[in-house]
């Protein structure tokens, strides 16, 4: 069964990341959770090692920025009916703020960090999608990205949850910790395969080198394999399988979409192998353009389950 004890999520204060706030308190309402919300006060033009690059009153600065930071962040709680969750506010200084961030769930044990993919400039610091990115690439802990948007935000319900499967280790601890969120909500797991066609460069022609089997000749043994990662991970969970063909993050997002998905469970690596491998460049390009939700894991990380 999942375990929630200790979640993590930074703010810049944007619009966009309010999205990202309003799923980690309730993933800790849900779990009894403590929630820790993280403001990075972030001065890049202040480098002690250059005394031309020093702001004049950095200290001024970074004190009005973080009584201003204090009030937002107990504003935003008021604002939302987060009466039963333990919240704590904190703010740390540092010159990144991918490194404040893992620096302090490191420092927390977080069993989670919760983000959104888009921030923009504003109070303090801003969350870019290349923060968000060396999180999800780095972290020890699995990391919960939220697609920043205005608008509507994506519903906290889960009816759907899809999980890519490479068939390496790494996917089907994924696909484990998906069918517990699944229990827990009642969600339909959705297991998908892409298969693609691996690509002969024009040196190997002439070279008669070992034909790939084609889409048409292992659809029937794909198929057949997710069906058995499905008995294995999810027992007593609606799951479903699907495999396609063509490239790995496409074929991904449109298996997301067409579902539709409402939170999607991948890890960031996998093996070599026949058909294809989750490799963290696609994980980062799935976070990057997913719409719904994603969860993204380590095989060799913390894990979520009992």
């Amino acid at each position: 069964m999942l375990s929630l004890k200790t979640i993590l999520f930074p703010t810049d204060f944007s619009q966009l990341a309010d999205a990202a706030l309003d799923h980690a308190l309730a993933l800790a309402d849900r779990h009894g959770a403590a929630l820790h919300m993280l403001h990075a006060v972030v001065l890049h033009a202040d480098d002690p090692n250059d005394p031309a690059h020093h702001f004049p009153d950095a200290g001024e600065i970074r004190s009005r920025l973080e009584e201003i930071a204090a009030d937002r962040m107990a504003s935003q709680i008021r604002e939302r009916d987060a009466a039963d969750v333990e919240v704590v506010r904190a703010q740390r200084r540092g010159l990144s703020t991918a490194p404040v961030i893992l620096q302090y769930a490191e420092e927390i044990d977080a069993d989670l960090i919760v983000m959104s993919t888009h921030g923009r400039r504003g109070l303090g610091h801003v969350l870019l999608g290349s923060v968000t990115e060396e999180i999800v690439r780095t972290s020890p802990c699995p990391v919960l990205t939220i697609r920043g948007r205005d608008g509507n935000p994506p519903s906290t319900r889960l009816e759907n949850v899809l999980v890519p499967v490479d068939f390496s280790r790494h996917s089907e601890v994924a696909a484990r910790l998906a069918a517990d969120v699944c229990r827990d909500q009642g969600s339909r797991m959705h297991l998908v395969h892409v298969f693609e066609q691996p690509v002969t460069p024009e040196i190997y022609i002439g070279a008669a080198p070992a034909a790939a089997p084609s889409f048409a000749t292992l659809e029937g043994s794909l198929r057949e394999a997710l069906v058995g990662v499905a008995s294995r991970t999810a027992t007593g969970v609606e799951s479903e399988v699907q495999v396609r063909e063509g490239p790995a993050v496409g074929g991904i997002l449109d298996a997301a979409q067409e579902i539709p998905a409402d939170l999607l469970v991948i890890a960031t690596h996998g093996l070599g192998g026949l058909t294809h491998v989750l490799l963290g460049s696609v994980a980062e390009k799935v976070v990057r353009r997913a719409t719904c939700p994603v969860l993204t894991l380590k095989a060799f990380g913390k894990s979520l389950l009992t």
